[in-house]
């Protein structure tokens, strides 16, 4: 009796990581929101690191978040990192691409509670008197990943942070 149970448990351990393997090698993850303001001012938030705390949706995970902030006041070469609790982790986030109120490219590094290397992208366009942004994350889907993907959906965790954000970002734009 236990020596089957054990092949079975076995069986299925060994099928469950089997399975892992065949998901997808890449993620990405994107929302977008429509914000009733100029692509200049809704930019001018996200080019610039001091102004994530006014929107961003980790920024208010920890109280003592520390935050260092070094090269460019904004734009290309600026960098942020951050140290916090369990929740915010600790990462470094530096602005590789910045092409003025139309798309901003960031080299996202985590360090804790888990070490990935990904990109952000956000892409702004003018449609009527409303900035249309996409806020997207993307990277390589490592092993681990793809076995916590079995169980979680990244989109879904990562998306609703993104959708917080996206909608106090349109809060602030649209002062």
């Amino acid at each position: 009796m236990f020596k089957t149970l054990a092949v079975t448990v076995a069986v299925l351990v060994a099928a469950l990581l089997a399975y892992a393997t065949t998901r997808p090698d890449t993620f990405r993850i994107e929302r977008t929101a429509s914000i009733k303001a100029p692509p200049d001012k809704v930019f001018a938030y996200l080019n610039n690191f001091p102004k994530w705390s006014a929107w961003s949706p980790w920024e208010k995970l920890d109280p003592e978040l520390k935050r260092t902030m070094s090269g460019p006041a904004a734009g290309k070469g600026s960098i942020y990192e951050w140290e916090g609790n369990g929740k915010a982790g600790k990462g470094r986030m530096e602005i590789i691409e910045s092409t003025p109120a139309s798309r901003l490219v960031i080299k996202l590094d985590f360090q804790k509670p888990f070490e990935a290397h990904n990109t952000a992208e956000f892409t702004l366009k003018p449609v009527g008197d409303s900035t249309v942004v996409n806020w997207a994350m993307f990277g390589p889907n490592l092993y681990v990943a793809k076995l916590m993907s079995v169980f979680f959906s990244m989109d879904r965790m990562v998306g609703g942070d993104f959708e917080k954000g996206l909608a106090t970002l349109k809060a602030e734009s649209e002062r």
